[in-house]
């Protein structure tokens, strides 16, 4: 039985640190590798990414396999949370070695950030390396199974258009074994609604949609408006994933994979990679499943089946996420508008 989260793929853990009021409205989530280490890469599209070590991950540089990966509120500031993580992993002799002694090794930890500053009322409450080692704790921890969603983590400040965001989780099992699912934090500039039928655009790939009454709609529209007109500061957001398979990736199809799947963020916002956000997607291949030689779309499989999940994880994410009324701003939720149909 699966639990339809990135720990479907054997040996990824996720942890939430989550800071929530006296001013805070922000986390950290941390994606745990398997011991020895995951194939990684990453795919930036967004036009205001804050990244931390994505250049390690190009097929062409030296790092072979990462141990954790970092998704962050507090903008650039809270990147320092990969801090912690880092030396969490060196305490364990987990990284690059780089010396004769075992302990003798350089964790690398791509990381990247969604901005929320001033969200939860205090703009210099942000995530540090103190709040990045719960969340690498919290992952270690956890057995595996349900991951916990909405705002908790680096969701806890996220923003979609003017509705609450979050972190969401997906999973799939395809034909040939192989499992692919994405972790996503979504907080994006766009919209996630469409705004003639007041439908999830995600949902629109996901088969039976079931339409909210056109007064549902007018209603939440109003209130939607009202939200903006509180809000006049040009939104400045990013939306996050990590898609994660138990294939065996050379970090070339990685790569592909990481790029490919920032199609499923297109189909659930719109309009999506602004200059104003920092969309950036990791892949992670444990490698436990080889493909089938023999079979030339094996790997189209998993890139398709990338976009899929991280556009059914974004649905999660809103669907999950609760409204926010605090100092710092008040977000409405889906649910709160729209109900749970």
């Amino acid at each position: 039985m699966t639990a339809d989260a990135l720990t479907d793929v054997a040996g990824v853990r996720v942890g939430h640190a989550t800071r929530a009021g006296a001013g805070w409205l922000t986390g950290t989530t941390v994606v745990l590798a398997p011991e020895g280490g995951a194939v990684a890469a990453v795919d930036v599209r967004g036009g205001g990414p804050g990244t931390k070590e994505t250049d390690a991950l190009d097929p062409r540089n030296v790092v072979q396999r990462i141990d954790a990966i970092v998704l962050t509120g507090g903008s650039a500031y809270g990147l320092d949370a990969a801090s912690g993580v880092m030396a969490w992993l060196e305490e364990r002799g987990r990284g690059v070695r780089v010396g004769p002694d075992p302990a003798h090794v350089v964790p690398v930890v791509p990381a990247a950030c969604v901005f929320d500053l001033g969200r939860g009322g205090d703009f210099r409450a942000r995530p540090d390396a103190a709040t990045g080692r719960a969340a690498v704790e919290a992952a270690a921890r956890e057995p595996g199974g349900p991951v916990p969603q909405g705002c908790v983590g680096a969701g806890t400040g996220a923003v979609v258009g003017q509705l609450k965001g979050g972190v969401g989780t997906a999973s799939t099992v395809l034909d040939s074994g192989v499992t692919v699912a994405a972790l996503v934090v979504a907080n994006a500039a766009g919209s996630a609604v469409d705004p003639e039928t007041g439908v999830l655009y995600g949902e629109l790939f996901g088969g039976r949609v079931r339409y909210p009454e056109p007064e549902v709609h007018e209603a939440a529209l109003r209130r939607l408006a009202e939200v903006a007109a509180r809000h006049a500061a040009p939104p400045l957001n990013t939306t996050l994933a990590v898609v994660a398979t138990d294939a065996a990736l050379s970090r070339a199809q990685a790569q592909k994979l990481a790029g490919t799947a920032h199609d499923g963020i297109a189909r659930a916002v719109r309009p999506v990679h602004l200059l104003s956000d920092g969309d950036t997607v990791f892949t992670l291949a444990t490698g436990a499943r080889p493909l089938d030689p023999a079979d030339p779309l094996a790997l189209n499989e998993v890139l398709a089946a990338g976009a899929d999940t991280v556009t059914r994880a974004i649905v999660r994410a809103l669907r999950s996420a609760a409204p926010t009324d605090g100092p710092g701003g008040s977000w409405p939720s889906y649910g709160e508008l729209y109900g749970e149909r």
